[in-house]
């Protein structure tokens, strides 16, 4: 991250917008290393930023930041009323049965290992996931995802419940990166150099932000939107693998999405 500026793609006097990139925390961890909100302090000179929503590290996109603690309880007040929508994109491991669907399992913090999350139905936190296949690409599909509730791993651990488990996950699910020769038929491995995977992160990213006044869309990040490129190319269906043709096009534009949840 050294040297790179966060894409700022929304501010105001009360809150800021960015699009994350995989791999950085929003703030400090015990890790010590660079997290977001101490880079948008030195590059838009902006003290006492303060979070609102959650995004997961390895997750890449939107994510709002209030200025000030009065803006702050607004937003969150608002995410609890459901009057913000965060609308996610998923790279899957397999194909849902239907076109959309809805997850309302509870889940509650895991006794075995501090890290994750798991089902529990009778003691577990209400948790609402709605979902919506925007290609099939055959061995991995690409969804959209709206959480209707703000859960930490909530996406991740009702896909893996669901059986459709985030491509790459390392908690959740597989952790092999996808490949360009798993899925081109005419592939050649060249002799004298290591295949570069196409990507090898968490397979989520956070694409729009809706409130009642401001709509953002987060470009997608290098790989991510190489990975979807390719799969497109490369799948036996080619660009027909989206259910709506309009949706690849508006993803490399990064224009909001036509969704049906």
């Amino acid at each position: 991250m050294a040297g790179n500026k966060i894409e700022i793609l929304y501010q105001d006097s009360d809150i800021i917008a960015v699009n994350k990139p995989a791999g950085l925390e929003v703030t400090n961890d015990r890790s010590g290393g660079e997290n977001l909100i101490a880079l948008l302090q030195k590059q838009a000179d902006e003290d006492g930023l303060i979070i609102i929503h959650r995004l997961d590290k390895n997750a890449s996109g939107v994510i709002l930041l209030a200025k000030n603690e009065d803006a702050q309880t607004r937003f969150q007040n608002l995410f609890e009323e459901s009057k913000i929508k965060k609308t996610y994109l998923a790279l899957v491991s397999g194909r849902p049965e239907n076109r959309t669907g809805q997850i309302d399992v509870p889940f509650m913090q895991c006794k075995r290992d501090s890290r994750k999350v798991e089902i529990a139905e009778k003691k577990g936190k209400d948790a609402e996931t709605r979902w919506e296949l925007l290609a099939d690409f055959g061995r991995i599909s690409l969804l959209a995802v709206v959480p209707m509730t703000d859960r930490t791993h909530q996406t991740r651990v009702h896909f893996q419940y669901a059986g459709f488990p985030l491509a790459i996950d390392p908690l959740y699910g597989a952790n092999t990166p996808i490949m360009l020769s798993s899925f081109k038929p005419d592939y050649r491995f060249s002799k004298d150099a290591e295949e570069i995977p196409l990507i090898e992160r968490l397979t989520l990213c956070a694409y729009e932000l809706k409130t009642e006044n401001i709509h953002l869309v987060a470009p997608l990040e290098k790989k991510f939107k190489a990975t979807i490129k390719m799969l497109t190319k490369y799948n036996p269906k080619g660009p027909a693998a989206f259910l709506n043709d309009r949706n690849f096009q508006k993803l490399l534009n990064s224009e909001l999405l036509e969704l049906h949840i």
